[in-house]
């Protein structure tokens, strides 16, 4: 089986991009961080407060169900405990949550477990903040998808609204570098680049000068 795995901060375009290049592929797709935020979100539901109640949490993700389903017509669902929450899981509030939950060694371990049975039976293309570096360690290729601080929360601003989702571009930005300085100082499995990774710095391309940057990478490689 193929494995190949895309790290990189917030806004960087890696969820996107990996699920239009997996399509082209013909690779499962493996959006880890849509689960993350499917644990945080269930926190926030049980009024768990993440930074002081970091073993209750642990508890509560340890005992959840997280499935990630394509469907032809409407493609990604992600499934917590049997419920839909695609659209519920992408609000500023819940990825700070998943940012928060994702610092905690039991929920990585706990849904890594998952991510790594997922990646046994397939050609999978996945993507995250720890994919090179521990979750896919040996995947047979590394990308780290980056661009500059303004870039990625403008990017992140315009998804928001066309979302309909009411907010403040210096609201995101400070909630980007909040999750930048989170996802990277963690103890445990933290955001940064394999020594075997491809640097790809997006600043400034469209979406499809991205995505061919990236395909052609992929397909010198293969």
């Amino acid at each position: 089986m193929i494995k190949i795995a895309i790290d990189g901060p917030s806004g960087a375009g890696k969820s996107t991009l990996s699920k239009k290049l997996a399509k082209e592929l013909g690779f499962v797709y493996i959006d880890t961080g849509a689960m993350y935020r499917a644990a945080g979100l269930f926190c926030l539901r049980n009024g768990i407060n993440i930074k002081e109640e970091s073993d209750k949490a642990a508890d509560c993700v340890e005992k959840i169900t997280i499935d990630i389903i394509y469907l032809p017509e409407e493609g990604q669902k992600v499934i917590l405990n049997g419920d839909d929450v695609t659209g519920e899981i992408r609000t500023p509030e819940v990825s700070i949550a998943a940012s928060d939950v994702s610092a905690i060694k039991r929920v990585r371990l706990r849904l890594v477990e998952l991510q790594r049975e997922m990646a046994k039976s397939h050609n999978v293309l996945m993507d995250g903040r720890d994919i090179g570096t521990y979750v896919l360690p040996d995947a047979d290729i590394k990308i780290f998808l980056t661009a500059s601080n303004e870039e990625r929360a403008k990017r992140r601003y315009a998804e928001l609204l066309e979302k309909g989702q009411k907010c403040e571009y210096e609201d995101v930005y400070r909630d980007m570098l909040y999750r930048d300085k989170n996802d990277s100082s963690r103890e445990f499995a933290p955001l940064k680049a394999a020594e075997d990774s491809i640097m790809v710095d997006t600043t400034g391309n469209t979406f499809e000068e991205s995505f061919e940057l990236l395909l052609n990478l992929i397909r010198e490689r293969l």
